[in-house]
């Protein structure tokens, strides 16, 4: 199996991105940790996992604590004897609409909650990966140099602002062995409400790519396992596009 005797931390793992990145990890072989805030959605996704004879456990931890996320981080380690893989996707605070009409307050403090808990998660899985020689940190998101829509708040930006994140760790902890790599996917439609209002945004989506078709929660899951492991030892410092070609970046 490709991630067998890996340990994966995924920060964010009760929400539908996270559940699909900890079920590809746990499909390859990862014991992963699903960390995240409510109690309830998170064993819903160990469950799963466990059903389909991966293993999972649960802390109820929040990202934006340092210590607690450290603390969580030094018991993983004790557990299993290091860190192999770490992701960060909880939900990001968006706020659309035009840039004028949002409030500076509003906009400063979602984008510092979003990249200090990245920064956090990171340093913490880091510390360990430095004294192993080894390990994968995953970002998702990714920059589109080209997005040419209007309204999007802070959300591209915060996702620009990853990147560039994204970009330094990447340099300063490849001589360590430790590999960092963004997912950009241009929109996964599962992730939205099955309802008409929504529709559009969907469709907007799929409309996008060269293929017809947008990635899915179980593309995500199946990609980043691959990007995780060994098979992918060459590759770092960059996006892995999954966008089915929406986006050129």
């Amino acid at each position: 199996m490709l991630l067998e005797n890996r340990t994966a931390v995924i920060y964010g793992a009760g929400g539908a991105i996270g559940s699909a990145l900890a079920a590809g990890f746990a499909a390859a072989g990862a014991h992963c940790h699903l960390v995240g805030r409510t109690a309830a959605t998170l064993d819903a996704t160990a469950e799963k996992i466990r059903a389909d004879g991966g293993r999972a456990e649960t802390a109820v931890v929040d990202a934006l604590d340092a210590a607690a996320v450290d603390d969580h981080a030094d018991s993983v380690v004790r557990e299993n004897g290091g860190i192999d893989i770490s992701v960060n996707v909880i939900t990001l605070n968006g706020v659309f609409g035009p840039l004028i009409d949002i409030s500076v307050p509003e906009f400063a403090g979602t984008m510092a909650e979003f990249l200090t808990s990245q920064l956090i998660t990171t340093k913490a899985a880091a510390r360990h990966m430095i004294g192993q020689e080894s390990g994968v940190i995953l970002f998702f998101g990714g920059s589109d140099h080209a997005n040419k829509a209007p309204g999007l708040g802070n959300v591209q930006i915060s996702f620009d602002a990853l990147e560039g994140l994204r970009r330094q760790w990447a340099c300063e902890l490849a001589p360590h062995g430790i590999r960092v790599l963004t997912l950009l996917t241009g929109g996964i439609p599962e992730t939205f409400p099955d309802i008409p209002a929504t529709e559009p945004a969907r469709q907007g989506i799929i409309d996008a790519t060269m293929l017809g078709r947008a990635a899915t929660l179980s593309d995500i899951g199946d990609v980043a396992a691959f990007m995780a492991s060994d098979r992918a030892r060459s590759i770092t410092g960059t996006q892995i596009n999954i966008s089915c070609g929406a986006s050129g970046a």
